[in-house]
């Protein structure tokens, strides 16, 4: 598989603005049936409070849309993070959808993690599955920004047989250090690849570095965007994943019982 990761300096509450600069950055680049693009957290509006102006309230969608018309257009699948409504009043969901080569959708996720740091869980609302689905012979779990400080899902994806792992986000440059060193450790833990995608630039509020990272089952960068906008890509091999599993078999001594219950309840 390809992964082709879009990193940008999103508009902010502006969806028109960043839809055309997503597309004028995949322009030029060539996909194929197994190619998988990847968008930042929110990329539509940036990561806003305002629930107004972010919450997408047309069925479906218009980040859906233009997700799946990009999909169709590339004729491969493309992955990217909007908010839409929730069943509580004056709140957003801050999810992510994923669409195959014919528009159709394949994965919803639900950012489970609302960070507390900057109040996101009184204006989006948490949610609690994790979500693993299948592409181009991939078992591929998608998670959220925040999220990546919470090894315990990445385990709960692992566990139903995630090979690689996406996170899309809006991570400011301040904790840089962090994105990198939490991304590779979710890699070796996992023994996974990783795909980090984050947006660069700045919004009213923060700056942001980048650095989208494509990082292999044993922790190593082999694909780093930098701080500027452009696309980062890289081509990922399943079988290194299988095969590093079966020589190095350190998932078969996680606490399958706790997971396998913990797994049932949210399930439940």
């Amino acid at each position: 598989m390809e992964i082709i990761g879009c990193q940008f300096d999103l508009a902010w509450e502006n969806p028109s603005a960043n839809y055309e600069k997503a597309c004028a950055l995949l322009a030029a680049e060539k996909t194929s049936s197994d190619s998988l693009i990847v968008l930042p957290e929110m990329f539509a509006t940036g990561f806003s409070m305002n629930v107004e102006a972010t919450v997408e309230h047309d069925n479906p969608p218009a980040s859906e849309v233009f997700l799946a018309d990009l999909a169709r257009e590339k004729q491969c699948a493309v992955m990217g993070g909007f908010a839409v409504p929730s069943p509580t009043p004056d709140r957003g969901r801050n999810e992510l959808a994923v669409f195959d080569a014919e528009g159709e959708k394949i994965a919803r996720y639900h950012k489970n993690r609302a960070f507390r740091y900057t109040r996101e869980a009184e204006h989006y609302e948490p949610g609690e599955e994790i979500t693993v689905f299948e592409f181009a012979g991939w078992k591929i779990a998608p998670f959220i920004c925040y999220d990546l400080r919470f090894p315990e899902l990445f385990r709960r994806g692992t566990h139903r047989g995630a090979e690689l792992i996406t996170v899309i986000a809006s991570w400011p440059e301040v904790r840089d250090d962090h994105w990198i060193t939490l991304l590779r450790a979710r890699a070796i833990e996992n023994l996974a690849y990783v795909v980090g995608i984050n947006r660069c630039g700045a919004d009213l509020n923060l700056k942001y570095s980048g650095r989208s990272l494509i990082i292999d089952p044993w922790g190593k960068i082999i694909a780093d965007a930098g701080s500027e906008e452009g696309i980062v890509r890289a081509e990922i091999d399943l079988q290194k994943v299988r095969d590093w599993r079966a020589e190095f078999p350190a998932l078969a001594d996680m606490e399958v019982q706790y997971l396998r219950r913990l797994t049932k309840q949210i399930d439940e």
